[in-house]
C-alpha cells in the first residue's frame, strides 16, 4: 500500500505527480504558528504503508527542512512501514565543502538529519554535486532532469541537433561534466565539444562572480548554456554576454532549478538570453515570472521513478 504526501513547498508539483500516478494525496495538516514554529500531523491511517513525501527544500530552506523532518517523525510514530523523501530541489547542496576556513559543511549535516529522523530512502533531482551521494548511508538516487528539459529545447529549435550549428556551454569550469551529460542527451552522441566560461567567484561576497574568458567554438552558433541552479542570474548573464561577444548568433539557457534571489527577475529579464528553460522543482511565484522563462514540469520524471520504486 502506498501513501503519497505533499509538503507545503510545492503543492502544485505534488498534485501533478498524484494525477499521473492516479494516487490521491493523503491527508495531512501543516500549521504555522505566529512564533514561526510548524506543526505537522498525519490525518489518515498509514500503518504498514509505504509513505512518500514530496517536498523541495527551497527558500525558505530551513522552514521546509523542518517540515520534512516532522513528516518523517509523524509517519514513523503512526506505524509507516517505509518512509521515502522525494526532494526535487535539495537545499544546502552547494555547501558541500569547506570553501572558507571555519565553515560548516552544511549538506553533511542535513543528510545526517534525514537519516537519523527515520527516512529509508531519499530521491532528488539534478543534485549540485553528484559526489554528495557518497555521504548517504541510506538508499539515495539522483535523477536527471536534462532529458525532459532537453526535449523541450530541441522542440523549440525545431529539432536542429547539428553540432556545427549548436554549441553547449558550461558557465564555469565546475559544470563541464553537467554540460557534457546534457550534450549527450541532446545530441545522442558523446562526440560533442563543450565551450567553457572561465569564471572567478568572490567568496567574500555572495552571488558575485566575474567571467574572464571563453574556451571553445561559439561563433555563428546557437549557444545553449547549461547549469543546475540560478540564484541571482549574474553568472548566466555574464556567460551569455561572453558568447555573444565571441560571435554567437543567439543564446538559450537550460537550467534545472530556479532558486531566485529578489533581484533575479530584473537581471534575467533585461538580459540578451532569448529563452530560459527551467523545471518546476521549485514553486514559481507569479511575481517571479518573466517573458523569456519557460517552465517545464518534472512531474513525469518523479512519477516514473515512484512506479519503479514500487
Amino acid at each position: 500500500m502506498i501513501k503519497l504526501f505533499s509538503g507545503s513547498a510545492n503543492p502544485r508539483l505534488s498534485d501533478l505527480v498524484s494525477k499521473l500516478l492516479k494516487v490521491p494525496l493523503s491527508k495531512s495538516e501543516i500549521i504555522r504558528f505566529d512564533n514561526s514554529e510548524v506543526r505537522v500531523a498525519i490525518k489518515e491511517k498509514v500503518k504498514d504503508a509505504t509513505c512518500i513525501v514530496i517536498q523541495p527544500t527551497s527558500n525558505p530552506t530551513d522552514t521546509h527542512l523542518m517540515e520534512l523532518f516532522f513528516f518523517a517523525d509523524a509517519l514513523k510514530r503512526n506505524g509507516a512501514k517505509e518512509i521515502i523523501a522525494f526532494i526535487p530541489y535539495f537545499g544546502y547542496a552547494r555547501q558541500n565543502r569547506e570553501h572558507l576556513n571555519g565553515e560548516a559543511v552544511s549538506v553533511n549535516v542535513v543528510i545526517r538529519f534525514l537519516e537519523a529522523i527515520g527516512f529509508d530512502a531519499v530521491y532528488t533531482i539534478s543534485l549540485h554535486d553528484e559526489g554528495t551521494e557518497g555521504i548517504f548511508s541510506i538508499t539515495f538516487k539522483n535523477l536527471n532532469a536534462f532529458n525532459i528539459l532537453g526535449r523541450e529545447v530541441a522542440h523549440y529549435l525545431k529539432n536542429n541537433k547539428n553540432t556545427e550549428e549548436v554549441a553547449i556551454v558550461s558557465p564555469d569550469q565546475g559544470g563541464v561534466e553537467r554540460a557534457q551529460i546534457f550534450a549527450e542527451h541532446f545530441f545522442h552522441s558523446n562526440k560533442v565539444d563543450i565551450a567553457v566560461i572561465e569564471k572567478r567567484r568572490n567568496l567574500q561576497k555572495i552571488h558575485q562572480s566575474k567571467a574572464l574568458n571563453l574556451y571553445g567554438k561559439v561563433r555563428n552558433k546557437t549557444c545553449i548554456i547549461v547549469d543546475d541552479i540560478i540564484t541571482s542570474g549574474g553568472t548566466l548573464v555574464h556567460a551569455a554576454d561572453f558568447c555573444l561577444k565571441r560571435g554567437a548568433k543567439r543564446v538559450l539557457a537550460c537550467i534545472v532549478h530556479h532558486d531566485f534571489s529578489p533581484n533575479a527577475k530584473e537581471i534575467l529579464s533585461k538580459s540578451r538570453i532569448e529563452k530560459i528553460f527551467m523545471s518546476d522543482s521549485i514553486a514559481l511565484r507569479p511575481e517571479q515570472k518573466f517573458r523569456q522563462l519557460e517552465e517545464i514540469s518534472i512531474a513525469p520524471l518523479i512519477a516514473e521513478e515512484i512506479r519503479n520504486v514500487l
